[in-house]
């Protein structure tokens, strides 16, 4: 059976998780949005070719209901397709900071619900995303949940008392990246080069590094070290790291995210 797909919501998470299916060879047949704007949905229909439908309607003909709205519009959007979703269909919320289980209650019916926390680099297939289930959700819910963001990047498995520790993790990890970056760049300039020149060196660092992390099985700590030589210019950088405690720095910027994130999520229990 072919899975049809609604996504509600059409910001940018919903338009690339839209993009990806496509381009994975989803036919367009099987993929309705929903969006507020009725320009918005002129826009996605000539862009994509898939049907545009209000809430209820997109609802009514999925199999798979991907809910991609911001957190306070989430209310709302449940009491309007509540009486439209049954328990064989599965819901797939990516809108941060809300428990399964405040979709659950008003949705009512045991219907399956599955969260997920992604991030920004879904824009170029290369997300991170975590996926926690809920009370009704079993592990084909879980499978098709990661046949669908597969097109958009990796998936991760965690229970979901853990999404806010990944919400700092990974969902904020890309503006930690691109803060770090930003101020090597600067020390780039310091020290001589042109601004062009600080960033390609070090963006393609960073990739190359990236990618040698993933493929080595080696931890952080080893390769570290294996570019360390005794009395050599890098671990004159690192221990002036240390002596700025820049470690301590990021483990406390991370707690700070993740307390942040169940603030957020109080308002949804």
């Amino acid at each position: 059976m072919t899975d049809r797909v609604a996504i509600l919501g059409a910001g940018k998470m919903g338009e690339a998780l839209l993009s990806g299916l496509l381009r994975a060879g989803r036919s367009s047949a099987d993929l309705t949005v929903s969006t507020k704007s009725e320009g918005r949905g002129s826009e996605l229909r000539e862009r994509y070719g898939v049907e545009v439908a209000d809430n209820a309607s997109a609802v009514k003909n999925a199999d798979t209901i991907v809910i991609a709205v911001k957190p306070q519009d989430m209310a709302s959007l449940l009491d309007e397709i509540a009486s439209h979703v049954s328990r064989d269909q599965l819901v797939v919320s990516v809108a941060a900071g809300i428990p399964t289980s405040f979709i659950e209650r008003r949705l009512g019916d045991e219907v399956p619900v599955v969260r997920v926390m992604s991030n920004t680099p879904v824009l170029v297939d290369e997300a991170m995303s975590a996926i926690s289930a809920g009370s009704h959700a079993d592990e084909s819910h879980l499978h098709r949940t990661e046949e669908l963001l597969k097109p958009v990047g990796s998936t991760i498995r965690v229970p979901e008392s853990q999404q806010d520790a990944v919400t700092a993790l990974s969902g904020s990890g890309p503006a930690y990246f691109f803060y770090l970056v930003e101020a090597m760049t600067d020390a780039g300039i310091l020290l001589g080069l042109p601004r062009a020149v600080a960033h390609d060196l070090i963006v393609q660092t960073a990739i190359g590094s990236a990618v040698m992390l993933r493929d080595s099985g080696q931890s952080p700590q080893a390769m570290r070290e294996a570019v360390m030589s005794p009395a050599g210019t890098t671990i004159a950088a690192i221990r002036e790291m240390e002596n700025h405690k820049v470690r301590a720095a990021f483990l406390a910027a991370l707690e700070a995210a993740r307390d942040r994130s169940r603030e957020l999520a109080s308002g949804h229990e």
